[in-house]
Formats: C-alpha cells, sequence, structure tokens
C-alpha cells in the first residue's frame, strides 16, 4: 500500500504511486514552475528576435540580481551556467596550472567533478591530491584535519563540497574555506547541493569560486545553476564556449559579464524562472526559506533514523553534519564496483517492486555502497516509515 503522501505534495506532478525519496539527484520542479516556464517560453516563441533583443536582458538581470539577494552575493560576480559540474569545469579549465601544482580535493567529491580536476591537472603535469575522508565521523575535526594537513607550499586550489552528494554529509565548508584561504590556497565551493539546501551567505564566505545548483532544492526547471566568482579572479576566468564577447572592446566588468551571458542561443528559461521558483516555494511555509530548510533537516534525520533502526546501525556522524539529505551504509559483502549501467539491483528492486525511488550508491573509493534519503516539503513521515519496513522485509529474504 503506497503511504500518505506530504502535505504539500499535490504542488508537484510527481507521480501519485511513486514513493519519491530522491530529491537529492535532479531535483523536481512544481506544476507552477513548469507553468511559468511554458509561460516564457511561448513569449519568447511570439518573436524570438524581439524577446533576445529588447526583454531577455532585464529579465536575466531581474534573475542574476534575484538569487544575489537570496544568497547574499556580489550580483557583479554571479553568472550562470548549466549545472554545477559545468561550473566546475569553466574554473578548472580557465586555471593556468604549471608541473607541480596542487589541487586537493576531498575522496567524498562528485566524481565528475574529480574527474574534471583530474584532467586538468593531468594535461598539465599537476597533480591532484586525493584526501581519504572517513564515513563515520564523530565530529568536523575528523574531515577539517586531514583537509587542512594536505596543504603544501605547491597547492593552488583546494574543491570543497557544501554536502557531499554521495554520502550525503554536510561538510564543515564554511570552516574549511576559511582556513584554506587563510593559508593561501584558494577555495571552489562545490555547492551542487547548496541554495536551499544550507544556509549560503556568499559575501560572508568569500570563496575563490562557488557554483551550485538552482534546479535541486531552489526547485527551478532542470538546467539553472550559477557560478559566482570573486571580484580579484573575475579577469582570470572565461566561459566554456568562447563567443562574441571575447573579442568585444569594453572595460573588464562589461566584459566579464557579455561573455558569460551571451555564449551562443540557449533556452534561457530554466534562468528566468529562478526569482518565480524562490518567491513561489518560499511563499508556502510561514517562516520561508530558513523554516523549509530547518524542516526538510528534521524530516531527513528522522528518515535516518528510521534506517539506521531497520540496518541495525547507528548514526554515523552527529546530528549536525546532516542537512536535508543523508547517507547510511547499505550491508554488502564483497568489492564494491562501479554502477552498472541497468542500475544497482537493490535500487531496481525497491523502485520495480515497491515503488520507492531512491538511490544505492556504489562508492568504490569507500569500497561501501550508500543508500541515500532526500526530503523536500512534499515527502511524509510516512514515506520514510514505508522505505524502512520495505527493508526490512528485504533484508530477510
Amino acid at each position: 500500500m503506497i503511504p500518505k503522501k506530504g502535505n504539500f505534495s499535490k504542488l508537484w506532478g510527481l507521480e501519485p504511486s511513486t514513493v519519491f525519496l530522491n530529491h537529492g539527484s535532479f531535483g523536481a520542479a512544481p506544476i507552477a514552475v513548469l507553468e511559468e516556464q511554458t509561460r516564457i517560453r511561448n513569449e519568447m516563441e511570439e518573436d524570438p528576435v524581439y524577446f533576445v533583443e529588447k526583454k531577455m536582458n532585464d529579465l536575466w538581470q531581474k534573475s542574476i540580481l534575484e538569487l544575489s539577494k537570496f544568497l547574499n552575493a556580489d550580483p557583479e560576480g554571479m553568472v550562470f551556467v548549466t549545472n554545477a559540474t559545468m561550473g566546475v569545469n569553466t574554473i578548472l579549465r580557465s586555471l593556468k596550472l604549471s608541473p607541480g601544482d596542487e589541487i586537493i580535493v576531498p575522496d567524498h567529491a562528485y566524481q565528475a567533478c574529480r574527474n574534471a580536476i583530474d584532467f586538468v591537472t593531468g594535461r598539465s603535469g599537476a597533480r591532484t591530491v586525493i584526501v581519504p575522508v572517513p564515513f563515520r565521523v564523530n565530529d568536523e575535526s575528523e574531515i577539517i584535519d586531514p583537509i587542512l594537513s594536505a596543504v603544501s607550499d605547491r597547492t593552488v586550489l583546494a574543491m570543497i563540497d557544501t554536502v557531499s552528494s554521495p554520502t550525503g554529509i554536510r561538510m564543515p565548508f564554511e570552516i574549511l574555506v576559511l582556513e584554506l584561504q587563510n593559508k593561501g590556497v584558494d577555495v571552489l565551493v562545490d555547492a551542487a547541493h547548496g541554495p536551499g539546501i544550507v544556509p549560503l551567505d556568499i559575501r560572508k564566505l568569500n570563496p575563490a569560486y562557488i557554483t551550485g545548483n538552482c534546479h535541486k532544492w531552489l526547485c527551478t526547471p532542470k538546467g539553472s545553476a550559477f557560478l559566482h566568482i570573486r571580484e580579484d579572479k573575475r579577469e582570470e576566468v572565461n566561459p566554456l564556449n568562447i563567443g562574441h564577447g571575447y573579442s568585444s572592446d569594453l572595460s573588464p566588468a562589461e566584459k566579464f559579464r557579455f561573455e558569460f551571458d551571451w555564449s551562443g542561443t540557449r533556452d534561457p528559461s530554466p534562468w528566468l524562472c529562478i526569482p518565480f521558483s524562490i518567491g513561489y516555494i518560499g511563499s508556502q511555509i510561514e517562516g520561508g526559506w530558513d523554516e523549509i530548510m530547518r524542516n526538510n533537516r528534521n524530516m531527513a534525520l528522522y528518515g535516518r533514523g528510521l534506517l539506521c533502526d531497520a540496518l541495525d546501525i547507528i548514526p554515523p556522524t552527529p546530528d549536525c553534519m546532516v542537512s536535508s539529505m543523508s547517507s547510511v551504509e547499505f550491508p554488502w559483502s564483497g568489492d564494491v564496483h562501479p554502477p552498472s549501467p541497468d542500475g544497482d539491483p537493490l535500487h531496481n528492486l525497491l523502485f520495480d517492486e515497491y515503488r520507492i525511488q531512491v538511490p544505492i550508491i556504489s562508492w568504490p573509493i569507500h569500497n561501501a555502497k550508500y543508500i541515500r534519503i532526500s526530503a523536500h516539503i512534499y515527502n511524509s513521515k510516512e514515506e520514510f516509515e514505508y522505505l524502512s519496513e520495505t527493508l526490512k522485509s528485504v533484508l530477510r529474504r
């Protein structure tokens, strides 16, 4: 029997028969946000030339300003990219690395972004420094200390997650950014899970670079993300797609804006929906986004407690290291291999037989499998209880 949905589930078009506990993978846009996207697209297609030449710039800048306000960021350094992986690649491909230079990355990092680091270090003679960080920790120092200890006089960059995608840990990124930059190391913050899942104050954090997705926890349409570049770094960074702006005879600030804002023809509607989505979802609960993040975190903690009970394990981290997403180890014997293109067998079983959409993450780096849950306002306690009881049943097989 499919469990009761959350009170806000009616705002989303999610399949009613599916227990959707995987917001963290690709997000999910509410019906009203998709309707706003359709309205923008229809307006654009009435006269694409007029829209691009006369209307789009003001709408684009409004989105830049609203997102900058939400994240307390300098709008002059805020640009849009398709996803956080593109933001990471934009920075890495702009670096001028020398043989022997080092880039630090914890082993909890998203594999695609880790691959991007290996690509740029491999072709330049630089070195990727992978920092092993335990999954089970008692306090933040067990993450902070190994990363800071990896800094050498050749370290030029460190990439730090806000929330680790595979392991679901809320990283102590605020402390790490401060301490690493005090050591003279630029930090690239991978905030793929950032806006809407953890409080972000970019002016206060002041990283050299930070990139994050809006289509995850802010629930904008797919393909909307940001990259924020600190003022002293902007002249060093170019978009991945070199376009008309590269040869423009403009001031550095104007050229930066032109290069990133117009990299070629594309559908601007995902980014133009950002102001609507922030306001729409933020208005659903009294207290706005602060209360939404608190509620989602409490729901994730509730779900994690049920998972630990079902799997007969203790929580792997303190509660303070949980956001709206959390992973626990799934019992597994033998070696763990990269995920199959056909999907993890347990993931497939949970979906095919029980209609539960939840990721089982094979992580060979840790030789472990993790089950990761996500919570947004459309979820209910009953859905996590259903997952817990289902896992008990599956493990008895």
